[in-house]
């Protein structure tokens, strides 16, 4: 069982630059697609980007392209999302999602492809 732990949330002013983490725990990491979505209170969550097993081959939303870079580090069991230029629509609770994902796939955009969630952190960005 793999547990996804998000950090690096918080509140930022339009134009500024954070970054959020997420590290994982119980599996080999190396052996998940990760993936970022997005929710607004009361909406369902939205893809953002994702990211393959070695980190070689990666995808993301239009609304975040040029933008936002999905990373991750193997050794450190983390993945990472830096968010630049950010805009007030990009305020929402940020999710990480993890895929067991052993014949390297296609990378999944939907959220019923990820078996595993972290609890989400906020990014709040105002004008």
């Amino acid at each position: 069982q793999v547990q996804l732990v998000e950090s690096g949330g918080g509140s930022v002013q339009a134009g500024d630059s954070l970054r959020v983490s997420c590290t994982a725990s119980g599996g080999t990491f190396s052996t998940y697609a990760m993936g970022w979505f997005r929710a607004v209170s009361g909406e369902e969550r939205e893809f953002v980007a994702s990211i393959s097993r070695s980190g070689n081959t990666v995808y993301y939303a239009d609304s975040v392209k040029g933008r936002f870079t999905i990373s991750r580090d193997n050794a450190k069991n983390t993945v990472y999302l830096q968010m630049n230029s950010l805009k007030p629509e990009d305020t929402a609770v940020y999710y990480c999602a993890g895929k067991f994902d052993p014949w390297n796939t296609v990378l999944a955009v939907r959220q019923m492809e990820y078996s595993y969630w972290g609890q989400g952190t906020q990014v709040t960005v105002s004008s």
